[in-house]
């Protein structure tokens, strides 16, 4: 039976910025780790600030800790974008990891968008006084 191919691309998952220091910790098989920050967030990956960028490609155990509880997974580098700022795709992750995940991307999400009504409100407020 024929199927329909949806025109549109698949949608990009939603990702978070932080503003509060969120410090991750990638274990290489070596033994080696490299500290650094967590400064975007996806279901499918993110963004890491290290003091030096990894070798693409490099594959470790990325732990950090979200307000619903410790992450961890498998991630992938991926091309430095900088010398301190490097994107990473998690390559596995377990159902818990995963849904501590995406509960703490939707509760920053949902922050944001209330954050986002409240300072559109208080513009209307101060327009009102002009």
């Amino acid at each position: 039976m024929p199927y329909l191919v949806s025109s549109q691309p698949p949608r990009r998952p939603d990702r978070v910025r932080f503003s509060e220091t969120i410090p991750a910790v990638l274990r290489l098989a070596d033994g080696n780790r490299a500290s650094g920050r967590l400064k975007v967030l996806s279901i499918t990956g993110g963004l890491l600030s290290l003091s030096h960028p990894m070798r693409q490609g490099t594959v470790g155990k990325l732990m950090f800790l979200t307000p619903a509880g410790s992450v961890l997974g498998s991630a992938e580098m991926l091309t430095p974008l900088s010398w301190e700022l490097q994107p990473f795709k998690f390559v596995a992750l377990r159902d818990d990891d995963e849904s501590r995940l995406q509960k703490t991307i939707k509760s920053s999400l949902e922050q944001a968008r209330r954050d986002n009504r409240e300072a559109v409100r208080d513009a209307g407020r101060i327009e009102k006084l002009r």
